[in-house]
């Protein structure tokens, strides 16, 4: 299935937005960006008022949102938490998304919930698991949701796919479209020593509704490194590079920076945008040109 949305197809300037955070509120409003979109969390906006709430309502008066989950633990054998789901269907009827969007991660054990998103084997039971959970979630919401390929630090044994042919085959047998987050792939390639060109080019491009990038952090442990998914710090430019040769491929799609560490002032931020936005530019130049 195509994830395919047409409200960004027209839009004059690429579609670039940035996470938006509580620090930028007033420059969002004061400068007015040339901007996209702006994502959200959405537990950060499952109270019923509040200042969140007031800002992003005036936000969402001159920017198209994104929804984005870290909580529904779409892994979960047990399922996924009612309360919880139905907090999250009413940040997205009240703020109407173009993009709505979870990881591929699981989060809850008992009704105890954990602050991170743990790793899943890619096995046929969690594809079964997962298949339940997002048909669940996109019944419940009565539309698509994007599903987010993780950083991983471990792998699993008894895992019986590639990472990015779990990924697509899940989307087709749910009809979820995929949101690549091109900073996890080079992370989880360094760290698990797989090519980060060769994921790339095995997920299609039909598949994919959103592009994430973000920095990261390079630790040493023992005598070797990790990178970190910390969201804190600019692009790499080897993210860059893997950027503008996914874009290359797949033609320009709605890209997102993140950054929710370390969060930085808001015209650094919006210089990563910016950059983000030259490369989706010069995609569309370069189609053109080739089809002159």
């Amino acid at each position: 299935m195509s994830v395919e949305s047409d409200w960004w197809q027209n839009l004059e300037s690429p579609p670039v937005g940035v996470g938006l955070k509580s620090e930028h509120y007033a420059d969002v409003l004061s400068l007015r960006p040339k901007l996209s979109f702006f994502e959200v969390h959405a537990e950060n906006y499952m109270s019923e008022g509040g200042a969140h709430h007031r800002y992003l309502e005036e936000i969402a008066n001159h920017y198209a949102i994104s929804v984005h989950g870290v909580g529904l633990s779409l892994g979960s054998a047990e399922g996924i938490n009612p309360k919880h789901l139905e907090r999250f269907k009413q940040v997205v009827e009240r703020y109407n998304p173009v993009l709505v969007s979870e990881h591929l991660a699981w989060s809850v054990q008992e009704g105890t919930y954990l602050n991170d998103l743990l790793p899943l084997p890619f096995t046929k039971e969690c594809m079964q698991i997962l298949h339940d959970n997002i048909s669940h979630v996109q019944d419940v919401l009565g539309r698509q949701i994007l599903i987010e390929n993780p950083s991983s630090y471990v792998s699993f044994t008894e895992s019986e796919y590639a990472e990015p042919d779990f990924l697509c085959e899940l989307a087709s047998r749910t009809q979820c479209g995929l949101l690549l987050d091109i900073n996890n792939v080079y992370v989880s390639g360094s760290n698990m020593d797989w090519d980060p060109h060769t994921y790339l080019s095995a997920i299609s491009a039909d598949l994919i509704g959103e592009v994430h990038l973000a920095g990261h952090t390079l630790k040493n442990v023992g005598e070797g490194e990790i990178r970190i998914d910390d969201h804190g710090s600019e692009v790499c430019e080897e993210v860059w590079d893997l950027f503008r040769e996914t874009i290359q491929r797949i033609g320009r799609k709605p890209t997102l920076i993140e950054w929710d560490s370390n969060i930085p002032p808001f015209p650094q931020l919006l210089a990563q945008a910016n950059r983000a936005a030259d490369v989706l530019g010069m995609a569309v130049e370069n189609k053109a040109f080739e089809d002159a």
